[in-house]
């Protein structure tokens, strides 16, 4: 079992917590990480494209002109593909993107991820990352006591002066526990965990 350090918000050291070895001591295999990671991303995409093919386009199904004695190309109706104003061929129609990863990995890669942070010294546990007021300044200089950029920061319960205060900044994310996921947590460099929510997501993995 892990034993972390547990600090407030001006660095200082303040106690110590244990890590649950079934999520925090697990081999770190970086194929489960890219399959989930390329799951998630493809949720997000919107899958809205979409085009009328010729059976959509709004036009008469009578044939243009006659089939021979014109001197020109055979034609059938306007709604043809090779003519201005006809369908699409082969165009996109609405479809989702995801793809079917068993809950079993989803889990199984969320715990590699935190095994990956601690492995790296860039896990951070805080007591508590209530803020006195809504000012990005005080947030920054929170940032600035721990030396980190592009963080990450997990708490167990919803925190209105810290979500406000770091909204306005791209290299910082708050979440709430419940929205822990992989791809957020390789993507920024640190990883800060609200004390309370350490627990909370060692039920959520471990059930």
């Amino acid at each position: 079992m892990t034993v972390v350090d547990v600090y407030n918000l001006q660095n200082e050291k303040v106690s110590e917590v244990e890590l649950s070895a079934d999520i925090f001591e697990i081999p770190v295999k970086n194929h489960v990480l890219h399959q989930v990671v390329v799951n998630q991303l493809a949720t997000r995409r919107a899958g809205t494209a979409s085009t009328k093919g010729r059976s959509d386009v709004k036009a008469s199904g009578r044939k243009l002109h006659r089939q021979k004695g014109m001197g020109r190309a055979r034609v059938g109706a306007a709604s043809s593909p090779i003519r201005r104003g006809g369908g699409v061929a082969f165009g996109p129609s609405p479809r989702k993107y995801g793809q079917k990863v068993p809950k079993k990995v989803r889990k199984a890669a969320l715990r590699m991820a935190l095994t990956d942070k601690v492995q790296t010294g860039q896990l951070i546990v805080v007591d508590n990352f209530e803020l006195p007021e809504i000012k990005t300044k005080s947030f920054v200089e929170v940032m600035r006591n721990f030396h980190v950029d592009k963080a990450l920061i997990i708490t167990h319960d919803k925190l209105l002066n810290l979500e406000k205060s770091s909204k306005n900044l791209q290299w910082a994310k708050v979440m709430r526990h419940e929205g822990l996921n992989v791809y957020d947590i390789l993507r920024y460099n640190f990883l800060f965990l609200e004390q309370p929510a350490v627990r909370a997501i060692e039920e959520r993995l471990v059930s």
